[in-house]
């Protein structure tokens, strides 16, 4: 501050005051909590003393308003600043005015020339300092809060961070840190949901999963018109879940031919458009409980959804069925039909009426697929539904009329798979690869440790034998509404038909690769979502009761499987408990944030 370094003299050493001790090639100082030997040039030097006490805080400074009057129009030395603060030179207020001008609040500056800053600049870091105290203020309210588990409105704004990392959009959080909670999507969603952010209701799985929640909303034009054969004297037959609001597919017989019809959305989404940009980024529809997310703009599913009009346009794929269960002489057309509607359930009793014919026909090809070694994996299958905010979760009945249009919508996608192959069209197929080792399951256990030794299922453009399904080729064709793949199919049998420039190999694998990625993100989104709301059936059932079979048994685990519910869980091992034994059960726990559930044994 101008001065020189002297004995006893009052200096500053890392923002602290010391006391000079003594003065050789370094200076000795003293300061509260220890003493040290240091260069010259790490101190600076305050007051040359004596200094008999370490100053302590700041003190009021006297003229404090005369100093900032004064000094706006000059400058003065730092003694002379100190001596108008507090009328003396001493250490204590040596102390006292250097920390003022290093506050940089009122007086800015060197040691040879401290001046007042205008009065409007401190107003306004006064108002920052005091806004700044504010918010550190409302942070540790919020933080209490949040320790008890309770939330303002106020807090809202704050807790964004923690939402992000319940998506898994984000590893940090420091409220989390902040509340000592480890900075998990589990820990944050459990959380929101105890202080009222999220309802309990809250399913954070697809967006954890960066699945859009956003409906494609592009617009289209009305379809293109081909020539299409009319086959509107056709008794057509949509059979699907009662509820279902997107029919792509129906069936019909003629004679002796069987006839797919599928809803013709490649008249609409041409290849390369935004449409279907659109449709390839997302990969299929997203099929939540209580809602649905659509790959294609929903106004297209309301006009080309078959039976949603008098007359749908559609793309129709014919074969016969010999009496091996062989298709024969497939066409492929566009058309126009005419389609009624109805459930499994009503359809189940016309399979000795007006479905006999059809029946008889997909017998003869899953029993064709049997006996080339499809694989049946009979394990529990359920519907999980919100309406109207009750969650209904309802068994899928196999067999009856469900078998019988699951095996017309394989046979098509069998049979277009053969034309394109017949007619070097580039499509994508879905093949499996056989498992290590084929096996019969008798049992639930037996299935259930089947299943995991399946390969998955994989698109390419070469074709190859779809293990799982018994058949030699397959492309899936029968949802072009639902899911991308089957639209490029579409596409490159629309161009076919026209006779227009096809898409090669490459483009296809380019465009299904893009389209896969999404849809694998999709399922797990869908299967996340359905355990989510499965525990919130439960949660809310707390006094639920059913039968479980033990599927599987480790050292210290076993894994339990309730058919009513179609859920899998992994509970300590129970003494005693054999693969495929039945027992009863009660819910225990359930931890909806960890997708958990803790059940007890009645009995």
């Amino acid at each position: 501050m101008g001065q020189k370094i002297q004995t006893n003299g009052l200096v500053l050493y890392k923002s602290r005051p010391a006391v000079v001790r003594a003065i050789s090639d370094k200076i000795d100082i003293e300061y509260d909590g220890g003493s040290k030997r240091v260069r010259e040039k790490d101190v600076t030097p305050l007051h040359p003393g004596p200094v008999s006490v370490l100053p302590g805080g700041v003190a009021d400074a006297p003229g404090l308003d005369d100093a900032r009057e004064l000094l706006l129009d000059e400058a003065l030395p730092f003694e002379d600043f100190t001596d108008l603060l507090y009328g003396e030179f001493t250490p204590a207020s040596a102390w006292g005015a250097w920390q003022l001008l290093n506050e940089g609040l009122y007086f800015s500056g060197e040691a040879d020339a401290v001046k007042a800053r205008p009065a409007e600049l401190v107003e306004e870091d006064i108002a920052k300092r005091d806004a700044k105290a504010r918010e550190k203020a409302d942070w540790e309210e919020m933080l209490e809060r949040l320790k008890k588990r309770q939330m303002a409105e106020s807090d809202r704004p704050a807790l964004v961070e923690v939402e992000r990392v319940a998506h898994a959009e984000s590893d940090k959080s420091r409220i989390l840190d902040a509340i000592d909670l480890s900075v998990t999507p589990a820990n944050a969603h459990r959380l929101l949901v105890q202080i009222g952010y999220w309802s309990e209701e809250y399913n954070p799985h697809p967006r954890r999963h960066g699945i859009s929640l956003d409906d494609n909303l592009l617009d289209f034009d009305d379809p293109a018109e081909p020539q299409r054969t009319d086959l509107r004297d056709l008794i057509a037959w949509a059979i699907d879940d009662a509820g279902s609001q997107d029919p792509d597919d129906a069936i019909s017989l003629d004679g002796d031919r069987l006839y797919v019809h599928v809803a013709d959305a490649a008249a609409i989404v041409q290849p390369g458009s935004n449409l279907d940009e659109e449709a390839r980024s997302r990969g299929a529809n997203l099929y939540l409980p209580d809602r649905v997310i659509h790959m294609l703009p929903h106004a297209m599913t309301q006009q080309l959804g078959l039976g949603l009009q008098e007359t749908s346009p559609a793309l129709s794929i014919s074969f016969i069925v010999d009496d091996a269960g062989e298709l024969d002489d497939i066409r492929i057309e566009t058309s126009l039909v005419r389609v009624t509607r109805t459930s499994y359930d009503a359809a189940d009793h016309e399979l000795d009426g007006n479905l006999a014919g059809l029946k008889v026909l997909t017998d003869r090809i899953a029993a064709r697929r049997l006996q080339a070694g499809a694989a049946t994996l009979d394990l529990p299958e359920v519907n999980v539904r919100v309406i109207d905010d009750e969650i209904v979760i309802q068994p899928y009945q196999r067999g009856g009329s469900r078998q019988l249009v699951t095996e017309a919508m394989l046979a098509a996608g069998e049979a277009v798979a053969k034309y394109a192959q017949e007619h070097t069209i580039a499509i994508p197929f879905a093949s499996q690869p056989e498992p290590d080792e084929v096996r019969q399951p008798q049992t639930m256990s037996e299935t259930f440790a089947y299943r995991r030794m399946f390969k998955p299922s994989r698109g390419t453009v070469e074709p190859a034998p779809h293990f799982g399904l018994g058949l030699p080729h397959y492309t899936r064709t029968t949802s072009p509404l639902r899911r991308y793949p089957d639209l490029l199919a579409h596409q490159q049998l629309h161009a076919w038909l026209r006779g227009d420039t096809l898409l090669d190999e490459s483009q296809v694998s380019e465009r299904l690769s893009i389209a896969e990625s999404a849809s694998r993100l999709i399922r797990k989104g869908e299967r996340l979502s359905n355990q989510h709301w499965k525990l919130l059936y439960l949660h809310r059932n707390r006094e639920w009761q059913g039968e479980a079979v033990v599927a599987e048994l480790d050292e210290r685990k076993m894994t339990l499987i309730i058919p009513q519910l179609a859920l899998e869980m992994k509970q300590r091992r129970v003494a005693g408990l054999e693969l495929d034994q039945q027992v009863r059960l009660a819910v225990d726990s359930i931890n909806i944030s960890d997708l958990e559930a803790r059940f007890r044994i009645l009995g």
